[in-house]
């Protein structure tokens, strides 16, 4: 180093001084660029994911229960069906077989006999003429306290599919008598088979028109399958229903073709419907449930109901008619 009288030194040591200072600064500035790049990108991310979440930007959350309370469904959302109700099916439905626990709904089929309440040695009636009932479920519905026009209708659940057990996710219209009153089959399952349908009337008293839908479930080719939750969905508007599972689109219905052939001659699915969710056992299309080892159950993660947003609004047709 050459020698420096004082002022010498100090300009230089003063120029060195900054020098730091100005690379310092350099680095700072660098480190804040990266940084703010870093938090961009991740604000741009999470615009995208909401972008993409058709329940933040398409649809409004209306309705749903999602079960964390442990015991029996919320009496404000639900009630039941009892007894011997349709198909010849096997159940007795009760109330009992519906509980929910660690934050699902569990539906419980069981295999128990017990004396048939109504039961007249001479009926016709199959509901009538059966002794005892040898199995119990629950078949649970918003009928009378919630029901829905147009949507989407979301169900995340587990279910069981061993022999001679029938769980299902569907509605029915409010208004006219079955078929006419229109069915939707959001998930159906039986005898290795999981179904999507719709059901409306024809010209005869109880003979439905059917657009429906089977799939095996090893067509998913996933050995798992059964052992895993899955979402089922419907999307319904003025056009046509579309029913999902896992975002895989099973079957779309053409609201234009769905007209009763009866004299009113409606469309069942301009009207507000109703859900139900049952586990049915054994009956006309349930196959055989003797050598299936009980309980059985069906288990519901969530139930969840949106309206389509129309102009930053959303309506909503609720259980009496209001407006949402």
């Amino acid at each position: 180093m050459p020698n420096l009288n004082f002022a010498e030194a100090f300009s230089l040591a003063m120029k060195r001084s900054t020098m730091k200072r100005r690379h310092i600064f350099v680095m700072v500035y660098l480190v804040l660029i990266v940084a703010s790049t870093i938090i961009a990108q991740a604000t741009t991310s999470l615009g995208e994911v909401k972008k993409n979440d058709q329940s933040s930007t398409e649809y409004k959350l209306v309705w749903a229960d999602e079960f964390d309370k442990d015991g029996r469904p919320d009496p404000c959302n639900w009630t039941y069906e009892r007894g011997f109700v349709r198909n010849e099916e096997l159940q007795w439905y009760q109330p009992d077989n519906a509980r929910c626990e660690n934050s699902l709904l569990i539906i419980e089929g069981r295999r128990e006999r017990k004396p048939n309440p109504r039961h007249k040695p001479n009926s016709k009636s199959w509901r009538e003429n059966r002794r005892y009932y040898e199995y119990t479920s629950a078949s649970l519905t918003t009928k009378g306290l919630h029901n829905w026009m147009y949507g989407r209708f979301v169900m995340r659940g587990r279910i069981d599919t061993r022999a001679g057990l029938w769980p299902a996710f569907w509605t029915l219209g409010i208004k006219g008598r079955w078929p006419s009153s229109g069915e939707i089959d959001i998930m159906e399952y039986y005898q290795g088979m999981l179904l999507a349908n719709a059901a409306w009337g024809t010209e005869k008293r109880w003979v439905p028109k059917w657009d429906d839908i089977r799939i095996p479930i090893t067509d998913f080719n996933d050995p798992d399958w059964p052992t895993k939750f899955h979402i089922w969905r419907m999307d319904w508007d003025v056009d046509s229903i579309k029913l999902y599972v896992d975002d895989i689109l099973l079957n779309t219905i053409d609201l234009k073709k769905t007209f009763n052939k009866d004299k009113e001659g409606k469309n069942p699915f301009r009207q507000p419907h109703y859900i139900i969710m049952n586990l049915a056992i054994g009956g006309l299309a349930g196959g055989n449930p003797s050598n299936t080892k009980f309980p059985a159950k069906f288990e519901v993660d969530y139930v969840r109901v949106y309206k389509k947003r129309l102009k930053n609004t959303t309506v909503a047709l609720s259980a009496t008619g209001d407006m949402q």
